[in-house]
């Protein structure tokens, strides 16, 4: 077998490990889950009216539409905390280093990883989107095109948030230290443009929440889910999707192989 081939093989051994504790260990993933469903229920519920009104909108169904691509974008970033808190149980458990003993390509380890999350992103994200369709959004204007670039951009954000949550991980020296190192991809989408837009905010914070990767990826899925336009944001957002992508394989790599002498 070539390479590629081991790889391949290698890699989908350890996706396969990864999915079985994420089946046999559900609880970290539903407790994970649980933030964006409840922080979508809150400000629809509770908020909706009033949130509404504040951004020129007509009634709580208007502000579901503007809420849920923020939402969906949190979802992932608080998928991807479990993550990291994975990949600091391996690493401070030992089983890396039985790894490493093995005749197995070293960074199939780590591409089950992300492999197993971006997976496990997807499907959080479906089961928020179906919370959201059920309380009311709808996407009527949207094109078969924009449906497919909205899921795209969702797996590859999804992609780039893992792949920092994979060297959050490699440096934290015990789980715990991990899921505190990554609580920043939950926090970071609370200062964006998820909940009222940027112009609303006091100047002095609007680069805040302006110059970051979530505003202009929720832009892009909020224009692409209701039809509307998204100007350069779509540009922007894919490239800090990449950016972190390649900043945080090469972190990971880095770090991975570091330990391992």
């Amino acid at each position: 077998m070539n390479s590629l081939s081991l790889t391949m093989r290698d890699s989908s051994t350890m996706l396969r490990r990864n999915l079985l504790h994420a089946r046999r260990y559900p609880s970290l993933t539903l407790n994970l889950l649980l933030t964006p469903v409840m922080l979508l229920l809150l400000f629809v519920y509770i908020f909706g009216d009033t949130m509404s009104a504040g951004i020129g909108g007509g009634n709580r169904s208007d502000y579901i539409a503007y809420l849920l691509p923020g939402i969906l974008l949190m979802t992932i970033g608080s998928t991807t905390i479990g993550t990291a808190v994975s990949v600091s149980t391996d690493m401070t458990e030992g089983i890396i280093a039985r790894f490493r003993t093995m005749a197995i390509h070293r960074q199939s380890v780590l591409i089950g990883h992300v492999a197993g999350s971006v997976l496990q992103c997807v499907m959080s994200v479906v089961l928020v989107g179906a919370v959201g369709v059920a309380i009311g959004f709808r996407s009527t204007d949207a094109t078969a095109m924009e449906w497919l670039a909205a899921f795209g951009l969702l797996v590859l954000f999804a992609l780039a948030l893992t792949w920092i949550a994979v060297g959050m991980g490699l440096v934290s020296p015990n789980a715990e230290a991990a899921g505190n190192n990554a609580m920043p991809l939950i926090f970071l989408p609370l200062i964006s443009s998820a909940f009222v837009p940027v112009d609303a905010m006091p100047g002095w914070f609007r680069p805040i929440a302006e110059y970051q990767p979530f505003t202009p990826a929720i832009e892009t899925l909020r224009g692409l889910l209701l039809g509307t336009g998204i100007g350069n944001n779509g540009w922007i957002a894919v490239a800090w999707c990449l950016g972190l992508t390649a900043l945080g394989y090469r972190w990971s790599k880095a770090r991975f192989d570091r330990d391992a002498t």
